[in-house]
């Protein structure tokens, strides 16, 4: 307790010659920046995209993953976040008539880059 009080005190006095110094204190930012949020647009360009969640533990979609759901010519997805795959010969897919190996990380899944275009 003679602790508890001997801080107090102590932290009152602080206060008291902060208050009467000439020298301002930089002021604390009362909270933390926020992160930005994500506004990068993509638009859909293949005529109907799975959006495919990787199997188990794998940080990367593969063709033959689980499809989530479709994405539609036109639709507008948000996606700053991109997954590479990496295969030991060559493309790790063939959608939207090209080959590619990076995948767009969007809501439910991750979707092939080569079937998106920034919006």
């Amino acid at each position: 307790m003679k602790r508890f009080v001997k801080t107090l005190v102590l932290a009152a006095a602080v206060t008291a010659l902060v208050g009467q110094s000439a020298v301002a204190l930089p002021a604390a930012p009362a909270t933390a920046p926020a992160a930005a949020a994500c506004t990068k647009k993509w638009e859909v360009t293949g005529k109907k995209v799975a959006v495919r969640m990787p199997r188990g533990n794998a940080p990367v979609a593969s063709p033959d993953s689980p499809v989530v759901r479709y994405l539609h010519r036109g639709d507008v997805v948000t996606s700053c976040v991109e997954a590479i795959a990496r295969t030991q010969s060559g493309p790790a897919y063939r959608k939207c008539g090209r080959e590619g190996h990076v995948w767009r990380i969007v809501r439910g899944g991750q979707v092939p880059a080569t079937c998106l275009k920034r919006a």
